[in-house]
């Protein structure tokens, strides 16, 4: 029983150390432009002078005036801070005018300036597992006050009850605008960890590995991108070993999302049986469609075989989940398989195979961002190994047909690799990021995309 105890103790120690595929770091740019754009969007500091004036259930009348509106609410200016270990501190600066019937029985005018300022902390919700704002702590500070009560009579009983009205009206009225801009702010997050397709072949989902950390220059979001092949089964993300990291050249302030090699191995895996492909009469180059003739040129043995041309048909499977491998400035795909070539017969009878290889090849992959999804577009890098596995023809020297398989990859195959990733990887999809603004950079065991806004 101890055992089995330790064994689990162990499994979940190794499952919350994994390192995320997928890390987000967002700067004060973006926040100040999602918090300023929820502000707008919501209109919110107008609706709460709209209602300022309605009765509400169960809110009492407040004591020495009546017939309460609120007018020219001034467009608010925004500040915000990121508070270590909570999230943003914010600061609302604003002015408005409240009218009324005053104790007094005269016309009231009150022309206020002041600052809303609440903590905005970042969570995660526990029903959805996506990044939440919560505020807190939310006060209302008055930075100037004018009327047009004669202040010059009776002006202690003037200014209390302008410290005790403005003191219970501002901070009901003015306090909810705080959470109702972040209900702004969360919707953008809502459809993060929702299934995204990739081609026919599976979904990506982002979700999170932690609670969100802020630190003084940016708020750190971890994902793991889940891999899902079609009728299920999920895909791993394999150990990276060393975690990739952000560099530290950024512009202070800016936004970064980093795509681990590990992370674009796992999606890239769902593609594996695309990248499979029959091949016949398909021109090498300028050379015509190779046939039997043209392989006797590197395998003596296919002449004796085939002394009359019959044409070629290449079979090429991809048997091993397809590798992406990064250094800086540098990365490649690498595909592990099988290419056999078999002689084509006529009057529908099956070609005959002339040999089986093993193969193993490498690709340089240059990226790019079209409709919010990673591209890629691969050429050919090294054809790092090449091995008879079987032959019908009998012993030959596979390494002489070095040359002609590579130029076979790279005119034949590899077009047909880029057609496959045409289709794009899926980016998390939160606060409406336009990822197609982004730079690009590879750096060690990692893609990062610098973000930027419209």
């Amino acid at each position: 029983m101890l055992r089995i105890l330790c064994l689990a103790l162990c499994g979940l120690l190794s499952h919350a150390r994994a390192e995320p595929g997928v890390l987000l770091r967002l700067g004060m740019d973006i926040m100040n432009h999602e918090v300023q754009s929820a502000m707008d969007e919501s209109h919110i500091l107008e609706k709460m002078a709209a209602e300022a004036g309605k009765k509400r259930p169960g809110v009492k009348p407040i004591k020495g005036i009546t017939d309460m509106k609120v007018k020219d609410v001034q467009l608010p200016v925004i500040t915000l801070s990121f508070t270590p270990g909570v999230g943003i501190f914010q600061c609302v600066s604003t002015g408005m005018t409240i009218t009324g019937k005053s104790f007094m029985g005269k016309n009231m005018e009150i022309i206020v300036v002041l600052n809303i300022t609440a903590t905005n902390r970042i969570l995660q919700d526990e029903e959805t597992g996506l990044p939440t704002f919560k505020s807190e702590g939310c006060e209302v500070i008055l930075v100037n006050v004018k009327t047009n009560l004669p202040s010059n009579m009776m002006p202690n009983v003037i200014n209390k009850f302008l410290d005790s009205t403005l003191h219970k009206v501002l901070p009901g009225l003015l306090c909810p605008a705080i959470d109702a801009v972040l209900v702004y702010v969360n919707r953008k997050w809502a459809s993060l960890n929702a299934p995204m397709p990739l081609g026919q072949m599976g979904t990506v989902k982002y979700t999170l590995t932690s609670i969100p950390t802020t630190t003084a220059n940016y708020i750190q979001v971890d994902f793991s991108p889940v891999v899902q092949h079609q009728e299920g089964n999920t895909i791993q993300l394999a150990d990276a070993g060393e975690a990739p990291e952000f560099p530290e050249d950024y512009v202070e302030g800016s936004s970064q999302l980093l795509l681990s090699a590990a992370s674009l191995t796992a999606e890239l895996a769902l593609l594996q049986k695309s990248f499979d492909l029959n091949i016949r009469d398909r021109r090498v180059g300028k050379q015509p469609p190779p046939t039997t003739v043209t392989l006797a040129g590197f395998v003596p043995e296919v002449a004796e075989a085939y002394p009359k041309p019959k044409p070629l048909v290449t079979q090429i499977r991809i048997n091993k989940p397809p590798k992406v491998t990064i250094k800086t400035g540098e990365s490649l795909l690498h595909l592990h398989g099988t290419l056999e070539m078999f002689a084509a017969r006529r009057r529908g009878r099956a070609p005959v195979s002339l040999f089986l290889l093993e193969t193993h090849f490498s690709l340089k992959i240059q990226y790019s961002v079209h409709e919010n999804r990673l591209q890629m577009t691969t050429s050919l890098d090294r054809l790092l190994s090449l091995s008879r596995e079987s032959s019908s023809i009998g012993a030959f020297n596979e390494k002489k047909l070095t040359g002609f398989i590579t130029d076979f990859l790279q005119e034949a195959y590899i077009p047909a690799v880029n057609d496959v990733l045409q289709v794009g990887l899926p980016l998390p999809d939160f606060l409406d990021m336009n990822y197609n603004l982004a730079e690009l950079d590879i750096v060690e065991n990692a893609l990062v995309m610098d973000l930027k806004l419209d």
